[in-house]
């Protein structure tokens, strides 16, 4: 019998985010009778609980920083000892922090861009060096997967010489399968059964735009127009004390509940009417695939994998990142018309249905660590 491939695949978190989720559905799915995965984390969490769950070898090395020199040795020592065939950096922290232990042991690494560090909203300065880094992790990746086009067309503006493949991220169509029995998250958390649920799951983050969702769900309601409104917004991050007091500041308390993370994420989609993903900036976000697999309506912002999903009117509804009133215009428009509900969230099922399958996205890649092996042995 053949000698499996033993893949270290290389997470900045143990927090359950876009990446860690892709990540999880990505080990489910390899084939283990060729692959045999080992997951590095640099920061411990519910994500690593998990993948012990599903009898994965987990190892944890402790940093929050990108190339982060302190660690780099630590890493050599873990790559000695492990001795993988072929490594998988997802994301940039990831990959800067076993770029340099895979380079001295020669050891090919596969480097997937779940998003680009570099935006247009940050100091120049602070740009600037994050597009080098970017370049420096691309260039020295044996090869690079782009999870979107446009994740992969905003890559080659900055960094003329990327290549990469892209390889379009997958859902578990078994997990998020809205024909199964879920708990009943509205009395557990003691939401009326005739309330519209918009729902907002992710990182309390600048990036994720929670603020500007809840001044957007604020206005929804001051219309009048949609009285029968409630928001479900779960996450953590820097930014939910703010959400909090944004919250109170607004009359909300009785109108939006706050959960921290949450490991049932179906039994909460299928809690909701609504789904919103305000972001600034998407590789190809893994959140409104789910809430799409779960056939609920989508409100999502026109930025780069967000657009590659969504088309306005067809699946989901569109507007501009940062635009408070455009988008409570359009949580107002879906809580009223049911029927447009209906139409979106069928179209929204068929688009993920049909495109975005965790099973498909993992053949691609294992094809890809069997192509890199081939070529690292000739």
């Amino acid at each position: 019998m053949a000698k499996k491939i033993r893949v270290l695949e290389c997470i900045r978190q143990g927090k359950i985010g876009g990446g860690e989720s892709h990540l999880l559905s990505l080990v489910a799915h390899l084939d283990r009778s060729h692959f045999e995965p080992v997951v590095l984390s640099f920061t411990d969490g519910p994500m690593l609980e998990r993948l012990k769950e599903m009898d994965i070898e987990t190892r944890l090395i402790h940093t929050e920083t990108p190339f982060d020199i302190r660690v780099w040795s630590q890493v050599k020592q873990l790559l000695e000892a492990e001795s993988p065939d072929i490594i998988h950096a997802h994301g940039t922290r990831a990959n800067s922090n076993v770029l340099w232990a895979a380079g001295r042991l020669g050891i090919p690494v596969v480097y997937t861009v779940h998003g680009w560090s570099f935006h247009q909203d940050q100091h120049p300065l602070v740009r600037r060096l994050r597009i080098w880094g970017e370049k420096y992790l691309t260039e020295r990746s044996r090869v690079n997967i782009s999870v979107s086009a446009s994740n992969q067309q905003s890559g080659k503006e900055q960094i003329p010489q990327f290549e990469s493949i892209i390889v379009n991220n997958g859902i578990d169509q078994q997990k998020f399968d809205p024909e199964r029995k879920y708990s009943d998250i509205r009395s557990e958390l003691g939401i009326a059964p005739d309330r519209v649920v918009v729902l907002f799951i992710a990182r309390f983050t600048a990036h994720k735009q929670p603020l500007t969702l809840i001044r957007a769900f604020a206005k929804a309601l001051k219309g009048g127009q949609a009285p029968g409104l409630h928001l479900l917004m779960v996450g953590d991050g820097d930014e939910k004390e703010a959400g909090l007091e944004l919250a109170r500041a607004l009359g909300l308390e009785d109108r939006v509940s706050f959960q921290a993370f949450r490991q049932d994420v179906p039994d909460v989609l299928h809690a909701a009417d609504i789904f919103v993903l305000p972001s600034l900036w998407e590789g190809l976000p893994i959140g409104l695939l789910e809430a799409m697999a779960m056939r609920k309506a989508v409100i999502g912002t026109r930025v780069d994998g967000t657009r590659e999903v969504l088309q306005d009117g067809e699946n989901g509804l569109m507007v501009e990142p940062g635009d408070v009133d455009a988008l409570a215009a359009a949580i107002v428009r879906l809580a009223g018309d049911g029927e447009l509900r209906e139409t979106l969230r069928c179209k929204a099922y068929q688009t993920v249905r049909q495109r975005f399958d965790a099973v498909t996205m993992t053949r691609e890649i294992e094809t890809i660590y069997s192509k890199v092996l081939e070529q690292a042995h000739h």
